[in-house]
């Protein structure tokens, strides 16, 4: 009976009202924000990193060799062109990152400790040269000292600058005009909170002036070391100026070189990973090295007995000298490329074997005209307000978790590879997603998504999100949980809570975040460079296109429309905020 009794309890199951184990399991998956947040984190963040790595230390592992252990990857990197490219990286990194902090101290110093009259402008253009992509400063320059460039054609003789500009010299100029905002948004953060009670004890007991602003920036040393890490950081990683001024002088750095080992048939994945690798760690012994330095030494000064420091007053002489100090470095940061790029588009026949030239707007009526000029803009808007707008929502969330009180390990998790992509080059994520979502296993999981805008707007997106988290993560640690935990028990849902309590105090700054991600998205290069699906390149891409067919003249016109439409989509935005957005989201994100 007892075997019998089992015997019908098996035949009945399928028919039984009751769930199954496997049904119950499908019931208790919930599809929930967090849900979709730790998804995407998986898929566009972890993934396409850990695997493209991996395969330096495992090329059997993604079918890329035979061995499954093997360090015989890095060779390359330490020799031959690869070994080069890297040591010309390297010795481009510090100086740019030595010059930037010079630079960027001596007009935190100016802009904050003093009156200078030309402190405003100052302000109102360190934002536009923050945003300004470091490929389209290099061509402002090439269209001017290029030869049969503009200043050639107004009958200038440039060839010693050209020869300047075209090798380490140029190019490492161009990464310390693009590291300098870096630098000076670190360095003037901390300035700010610095009391001169120090420096008042060095003039009371007769050391000179020179002698107070060396104990002012022994005291900022912190932010010194931080300013140098990230403009070396950025140094080592860019791929604007490689693509431009490297490539045409011939003078390698590591991220070209990476871009045509992915570009060479066949295609070294381990070696191009071994290179990402190496790259990746050097910005760790940066930030190894920043600690080692500052190990053991105290720089708390501020206390409940600190004054702010008062602004130094200067004489006829000294605001005549400071303001020409800050206009000649804005002129040669924004003002020579802006000039380069304007003049270049408006000179009909520019880049061709003509001798007579034109000035007039004709370039940008053939641009706005031509579908293949204006198609990219068009194409790269779309996928800028896509990618801006994934990208901030998940920033939103990693804030949050991240400014979580709990030290749980989906915190520590998403803090690592944030810190991880934050270090990792543009072109180095785009190779990344070449090599995953080009895998076979990939493809038979039904991801047929290689080439295609989804990609695309999902790389853009990975690309923004670590930078784009750390900016949202101030405000969101302002936000106390007891809050939230209080609209909770006043009976609002997960979702109406964040709505009511949280939007409020960060609407502004998420506007912020989603402008400069739109604006930097709109130009990118590296990824658009290599995802860009066939037949639809991306603005950045255009612009290279053009110039690659000496059509100097319609691609500076497709790059200062372009430059326009993202100044005219910020105007709106902003329009669109203060005209439609609920009266607390104004006025509590103004005071913050």
């Amino acid at each position: 009976m007892a075997l019998g009794g089992g015997l019908l309890v098996r035949h009945r199951a399928p028919f039984s009202n009751e769930p199954s184990n496997f049904t119950r399991a499908i019931n208790r998956i919930r599809i929930t924000p967090m849900a979709v947040f730790w998804t995407l984190i998986t898929f566009i963040l972890v993934i396409p990193i850990v695997l493209f790595l991996s395969v330096a230390f495992s090329p059997r592992l993604m079918s890329q060799g035979h061995q499954w252990f093997t360090l015989a990857s890095f060779k390359p990197v330490f020799s031959g062109a690869y070994g080069v490219a890297l040591l010309h990286s390297l010795i481009l990194g510090v100086v740019a990152a030595v010059g930037a902090m010079t630079i960027a101290l001596s007009m935190a110093f100016l802009v904050i400790r003093t009156n200078t009259p030309a402190r405003i402008l100052w302000n109102t253009t360190i934002f536009a040269l923050f945003l300004a992509p470091s490929y389209l400063i290099a061509l402002g320059w090439q269209r001017l000292f290029e030869q049969h460039g503009i200043l050639e054609i107004m009958g200038f003789q440039v060839e010693p600058i050209r020869n300047l500009l075209y090798g380490p010299v140029g190019i490492c100029m161009v990464l310390m005009v693009k590291g300098i905002p870096f630098a000076y948004l670190v360095i003037a953060n901390a300035m700010r909170g610095l009391g001169e009670e120090f420096e008042q004890a060095v003039r009371v007991h007769g050391g000179s002036r020179l002698e107070a602003f060396k104990v002012m920036a022994a005291l900022l040393t912190p932010s010194l070391f931080s300013a140098m890490a990230i403009v070396f950081a950025e140094a080592i990683s860019d791929f604007g100026v490689a693509s431009t001024l490297s490539s045409v002088g011939h003078f390698s750095v590591a991220t070209y070189q990476l871009y045509q080992g992915i570009n060479a048939i066949p295609v070294d994945f381990p070696v191009s990973a071994a290179t990402s690798i190496t790259l990746l760690s050097l910005v760790i012994l940066a930030i190894l090295a920043q600690n080692r330095a500052l190990r053991g030494r105290s720089f708390r000064t501020l206390s409940g007995r600190t004054r702010p420091a008062t602004v130094q007053k200067l004489s006829l002489f000294g605001k005549i000298t400071t303001s020409g100090y800050i206009i000649i470095l804005l002129l040669i940061t924004l003002g020579i490329p802006v000039f380069g790029a304007i003049s270049a588009s408006m000179l009909q026949g520019l880049g061709s074997l003509l001798s007579h030239y034109s000035i007039n707007f004709s370039n940008y009526s053939r641009v706005l005209h031509s579908r293949f000029l204006r198609n990219p803009l068009i194409y790269s808007t779309e996928m800028s307000l896509i990618a801006a707008t994934i990208a901030v929502s998940l920033a939103a969330i990693a804030s949050k978790v991240l400014t979580s009180a709990r030290n749980s390990r989906g915190k520590r998790f998403v803090d690592f590879f944030l810190l991880a992509a934050v270090a990792l080059p543009g072109i180095v994520f785009a190779i990344g997603y070449i090599f995953t979502y080009n895998l076979k296993f990939i493809n038979d999981l039904g991801l047929h998504i290689y080439g295609t805008s989804f990609l695309l707007a999902l790389a853009y997106s990975a690309n923004a999100l670590p930078s784009t988290s750390r900016s949202l993560v101030g405000n969101m640690g302002q936000i106390q949980e007891s809050m939230m935990d209080a609209a909770r028990v006043h009976g609002s849902g997960g979702a109406r809570a964040w709505f009511d309590v949280t939007m409020p105090l960060i609407a502004r700054p998420l506007l912020i975040a989603w402008l400069l991600t739109f604006s930097g998205t709109l130009l990118e290069l590296p990824v658009s460079e290599l995802l860009y699906p066939p037949g639809s390149p991306p603005v950045a891409v255009g612009i290279e296109l053009s110039l690659a067919g000496f059509d100097f003249g319609g691609g500076t016109a497709i790059e200062v429309l372009s430059i326009l439409w993202a100044l005219v989509v910020v105007a709106i935005a902003f329009f669109l905020f203060n005209r439609f957005a609920p009266p607390g989201w104004k006025r509590l994100g103004n005071q913050r």
